[in-house]
């Protein structure tokens, strides 16, 4: 699934083999045809690059590691990568209107503890009390951002700080753990598996084909992008700007909220010091993914490819044995800087064919 942007302007591509009469009769070569070619490759590397780069990888390290290559390994890399590919599903669809949600990580972390300690009541309590705490913290971000003007880092910044502290605070500084019961059909939904491959795999899949289906096939889709490329001009063309930042902020905090209450059901309890620096790793995947920083561009499927690419740097790290997992920040780091500057590229190439 490739998302792209509401074209801006229309264009007549020039046919690629198309020619004009000389005036001795001989075909010249249409102008015009390497330009669309270029844009037209352009377009393909910043929405494909990184599969192509995903690939390599996989098949450079199944032939040096005999290990990585096999099931088990997927599974693991797989069902690590789950929770954030749930999360960064919601920073895709918030980078693409031109925003940003540092929060998070720290949702993640809070929706985690609720969700372990509402478990004593059942499944339904488990998944309910996170994603309304969880929604609730995503509404106020789009609310201070959509209606009160204030800019999406300052405010995101300020509940990543607010949702940690709330955190703490309902844990006694940590020192109070929820266990979730053993047995329970909340602790099966992060622990189970079908055919091998565990439950929350599934849920991230089925999560992004809705969110790849929301993004091409939706108006609300189309106005995230249209809102990502100009908020000015989208409402001159009268779509709803302030709604539609205010839902994509709640629902970056419900995803962010239930991949935490799925963590927390794989590991049996709410643990309080996960999700440190999640949300700069949504970010990077999101980016790495082909999404625009700027807004306006971007695909659910790449986010996934950048996901799944930083998930297997760190088991090739893994694997390696003698690196610590502290490389992982260097070689992502450098993928990020490299992507920043291939998509800048990419950009102005675009504009000049």
């Amino acid at each position: 699934m490739n998302e792209t942007t509401p074209a801006a302007v229309d264009r007549v591509p020039a046919p690629l083999n198309s020619t004009a009469a000389s005036g001795d009769g001989a075909p010249r070569p249409a102008t015009g045809s390497e330009p669309a070619l270029t844009q037209r490759l352009a377009e393909l590397l910043q929405r494909q690059g990184v599969l192509a780069v995903l690939l390599t990888v996989v098949i450079t390290a199944s032939f040096v590691y005999p290990t990585f290559a096999t099931l088990d390994n997927a599974r693991g890399v797989t069902v690590q990568a789950s929770f954030l590919t749930v999360v960064a599903l919601g920073m895709t669809m918030v980078i693409i209107t031109g925003g940003i949600d540092l929060s998070v990580g720290s949702v993640f972390a809070l929706g985690g503890v609720l969700a372990a300690w509402a478990s004593q009541w059942g499944i339904l309590p488990a998944l309910l009390v996170p994603l309304v705490m969880c929604g609730a913290i995503g509404l106020l971000n789009g609310f201070l951002i959509a209606r009160a003007g204030m800019a999406p880092f300052i405010v995101t910044l300020a509940t990543l700080l607010a949702a940690r502290g709330a955190l703490l605070a309902f844990t006694d500084e940590g020192a109070t753990t929820y266990l979730v019961p053993k047995g329970s059909a909340f602790a099966e939904l992060g622990q189970g598996s079908v055919w091998g491959f565990g439950y929350p795999i599934l849920i991230a899949l089925v999560l992004f084909g809705g969110g790849g289906l929301l993004l091409q096939r939706t108006s609300f889709g189309q106005t995230l992008f249209a809102v990502g490329g100009s908020s000015d001009a989208a409402t001159l063309m009268g779509l709803p700007v302030a709604r539609t930042k205010l839902l994509v902020y709640m629902l970056s905090g419900l995803l962010a909220g239930l991949a935490g209450a799925l963590n927390a059901a794989r590991l049996s309890s709410g643990v309080t010091i996960v999700g440190v620096g999640m949300e700069l790793d949504a970010i990077s995947a999101v980016v790495i993914g082909g999404t625009l920083l700027i807004g306006g561009a971007g695909s659910i499927s790449g986010t996934l490819w950048g996901v799944l690419l930083l998930a297997v740097i760190q088991n090739l790290i893994n694997q390696i044995g003698s690196l610590n997992s502290s490389y992982q920040s260097v070689v992502s780091g450098g993928f990020l800087i490299v992507v920043v500057v291939a998509q800048r590229y990419l950009a102005r190439s675009r504009r000049t064919t």
